[in-house]
């Protein structure tokens, strides 16, 4: 039996490939289905995870280590320490944005059906940095799995498979978004 969320990543993919003729622009834009509660789900969430974002970012950047010890060069504010920092605003700053770009990609799949970063400007640094970082998709796959971890740490009880679902398709297209910009 195919569960709620490999169901929904189908149907976004299937609904990718079903592509409108942007008239604009004369090129193809792909529009995803991100509803009403998924988007309400990733906002509840993401408040409750800014009532506790210093141990929470803590938890974070922890998982992502534990999977990839290597990926700590990646980060300026991990490189001098031994472990995590705890009280590290700029560990704090990092997750938080992370989040909050996840979030407000949640916001846009729901307003237009696809992600645009701030600005093409931000994009392209985004792209940029990912690039220099040496950063490939395995990355990618362990971010995700700490950030639904994390989110499910906030939420405690109130964690669903909906829920987990919501995050992972709003990381998701934020990740198609970066990797575009990387030139994937």
């Amino acid at each position: 039996m195919l569960d709620l969320c490999k169901l929904l990543h189908y149907r976004i993919q299937r609904t990718k490939r079903k592509q409108k003729k942007d008239k604009n622009k004369s090129k193809y834009t792909s529009m995803i289905v991100f509803t009403e509660e998924q988007e309400a789900l990733v906002n509840s969430s993401w408040e409750a995870f800014k009532k506790n974002i210093p141990q929470l970012s803590i938890l974070f950047y922890t998982l992502i280590l534990e999977k990839l010890p290597d990926a700590k060069d990646m980060f300026s504010f991990l490189k001098s320490f031994d472990g995590i920092p705890h009280n590290n605003s700029t560990l704090e700053a990092h997750a938080e944005l992370i989040f909050e770009m996840t979030r407000d990609s949640a916001v846009q799949l729901r307003a237009k059906g696809k992600v645009d970063v701030a600005d093409d400007v931000t994009l392209e640094y985004l792209g940029s940095v990912h690039v220099q970082k040496g950063v490939i998709d395995l990355h990618f796959m362990v971010f995700k799995e700490a950030m639904l971890k994390t989110i499910k740490k906030a939420v405690e009880d109130k964690w669903s498979e909906e829920l987990d679902c919501a995050w992972g398709i709003a990381y998701d297209e934020l990740a198609s978004a970066i990797k575009k910009a990387m030139g994937w």
